[in-house]
């Protein structure tokens, strides 16, 4: 039998073990959640367009933001009206009003955060370096459905509009981090 002045030692540095293991898998795992659960209003990536079109719409409005970019960025409609189930496109133009390469990242999320889970992405800029040249625009498109499974929620089925939000960072602000 291992001697208890022995044995306190391996525990503790069994508990040091796992805990440093944690701290490295708390990034990932946290974004599995965010990503099943649609927590704090990320939305999903979906491969597929649903199967169903429902007569429920759904008022989606686009808010366009710019961080430490000068970068003008808005959406081509600030409103669409969708049906769930539909795909829907729409369309972002950005301008580099600099006079030098600039670069950017958008980021998104939707509100109320607790429709994260049903706002369905087919494709998108987000999360990709995008590099506009001196006085460059340029057009980025989103391609999204909300899912018809919403209608099954009691927390989401009865809403009538939802706020789709992105914001543009300079890559250097990346850097900084």
């Amino acid at each position: 039998m291992i001697e208890k002045k022995k044995l306190t030692p391996l525990v503790l540095a069994g508990i040091f073990v796992l805990m440093l293991g944690l701290s490295y898998a708390s990034v990932p795992l946290y974004e599995i959640f965010c990503r099943v659960t649609g927590f704090g209003g990320t939305t999903q990536v979906a491969n597929n367009a649903p199967k169903i079109v429902l007569d429920k719409v759904v008022s989606v409005r686009f808010d366009t933001n710019v961080n430490n970019l000068p970068w003008d960025f808005k959406a081509k409609k600030n409103v669409m009206d969708v049906k769930v189930g539909q795909v829907n496109k729409i369309e972002f133009e950005v301008l580099n009003y600099s006079d030098e390469l600039t670069a950017g990242v958008a980021s998104f999320n939707v509100s109320p955060s607790s429709f994260g889970k049903y706002y369905s992405k087919l494709g998108c800029f987000c999360f990709e370096k995008q590099e506009l040249k001196a006085g460059e625009k340029a057009t980025y498109v989103m391609t999204f459905y909300l899912d018809p499974e919403m209608v099954n929620d009691a927390t989401v089925k009865n809403l009538e509009d939802v706020t789709m939000s992105y914001t543009f960072f300079s890559t250097d602000y990346y850097k900084q981090s």
